[in-house]
Formats: C-alpha cells, structure tokens, sequence
C-alpha cells in the first residue's frame, strides 16, 4: 500500500476519527465545503497552492489578468489559448476516494449539501446531487451577448485548440466560473449562508479558507458553536477553533468509505 503523503500514526489518527465518526453518525445536517486540496487527489493541478497554475506567469501574464472579466471581453483569444490547456482537459481525470464517498455518505443520508470551490464537477461526476459550486462550474458556458447555454462538451474541443469558441450570433462564449471583476451567484451565496448557519455539522476538506468570499461560510458554523472538522495539509484559520483537525484527505475518506460500509 502506498504511503499517504500527509497520514497522522495510528495512536494519532484513530481517537480522533471515532470521533468523527459518532459526529457523522450523530449528524441529520451535515453540510461540506470543499477546495482544491479534493482535486488534486484526482491530478488535476493545484490552481491556488505554492507552485499552482494560478502563481505561475504565462506568457509574462497573471493568470490574474487573463482571468479579469473585463480581460476576456477585449481578449477573449488571450484567454482561451491559455484556458485551453488548463480548464479543457477535465474529462481525463477520474473522481477519487473523497468524491466517490461524499456521495455514498448523501445517498445514506450522512451528507446533507456540498459547496465547493473547485469549477471540475467532479462532485457530480462522483454521483453527488446537492453540489453547489461557489466558483461556477466548467460543465457549462454562455453566449456574452444572447445568453444561449453550452455544455462543456460544446466548448472543450474548440477551446483545446487555443480558439475563441462562437455562438450562432458570433459573439465569443465564456465559460459559466466566476471571474475576477464578477460577483458570486447571489442564490448560491444566500443557500451557503443558510446551509452552515443551520447545519449540524460542518466539514471543510482541502481548502485553506483563504478565497473571499467563499472561505467566510463555513466560518459561520463555527461562530455558532456548530462541531466542525477540517481535513487539510495545511493550516488554516478555523484549526483552532474546529473540533477535530486531520492532515490527511486520503486517510481520512478511505477510513470513512470502510465504516460507512458496515
């Protein structure tokens, strides 16, 4: 077996996870946050870490700029060469433990809403029906100019061509992720809010809570004394406030996907 990256010992990891365990169990609410630390266990790059795609120039550009609302309607053909590498390849990963148990754990009624950060529908993929994606999401595109929607299907040739894909109008298509310069769904902002000020509890998997606005929801469980669980290998800033800390996503779900099994 191979040896996770960021695994707690046994004496370490296995009070915390019965732990975690009875909170599961004990839970009818659960609501979860999930970042880009879930993706990456599929290989898909990290966008936002140290060495992401995100804090890499590309073409002496930030990927900042490239992905400014007001950018892409006067360079539409500057984004999508560069999108077209980083955005349009996601059908060749595969969901990994953490999205494939998150969906068993809705199905049993464990889970009760994810709200992710990451545009990779994997979630869904992984058979997961109450995703909400904070971000917006790569599964769909629309024309700037008369709103026809797209799949992802529709764009990602086009776009892994380095191309501007068109609607029927001939006005340039944009994928449906929030770009910077745009605010967040309104009606997926006021559901996060309700979700984890309401839930009984909040886990937070693979994010370093560090991307406005999105980072503050889950922080509203913990103000209301709502047991939450982080499952990052870095620190964040709810650790010392949360219930239980892990490092390890890939200990921690295999662990899960086992008990929920019994």
């Amino acid at each position: 077996m191979k040896k996770l990256e960021y695994a707690e010992l046994h004496e370490a990891f296995d009070p915390k996870f019965k732990e975690l365990m009875k909170l599961i169990r004990g839970s009818a609410k659960t609501s979860v946050f999930t970042g880009a630390g879930v993706s990456t266990l599929s290989g898909i790059p990290d966008f936002r870490g140290k060495h992401g795609v995100y804090n890499t120039l590309w073409h002496n550009m930030s990927v900042e700029e490239i992905l400014n609302i007001d950018f892409f309607y006067e360079h539409p053909d500057i984004f999508y060469r560069w999108a077209g590498d980083v955005w349009y390849h996601l059908e060749e990963y595969e969901p990994n433990i953490v999205h494939l148990t998150l969906a068993k754990m809705e199905k049993k009624r464990y889970v009760r809403d994810v709200f992710t950060q990451n545009i990779d529908f994997m979630h869904q993929r992984a058979g997961s029906e109450n995703v909400y994606e904070l971000h917006g999401s790569a599964r769909h595109a629309y024309c700037t100019r008369c709103h026809k929607h797209y799949d992802y299907k529709d764009i990602a040739p086009i776009a892994r061509e380095h191309k501007v894909p068109y609607c029927n109008c001939g006005s340039p298509i944009k994928p449906d992720i929030v770009f910077y310069g745009e605010a967040l769904d309104h009606t997926t902002m006021l559901r996060a809010q309700n979700s984890f000020e309401n839930c009984s509890l909040c886990l937070i998997l693979g994010s370093s809570l560090t991307v406005y606005p999105a980072s503050t929801y889950p922080a509203l469980a913990i103000r209301r004394g709502i047991p939450t669980v982080v499952v990052n290998a870095q620190q964040t800033g709810l650790d010392s406030s949360a219930t239980l800390c892990f490092k390890d996503l890939e200990q921690v779900f295999s662990a899960i996907a086992q008990e929920i099994e019994k």
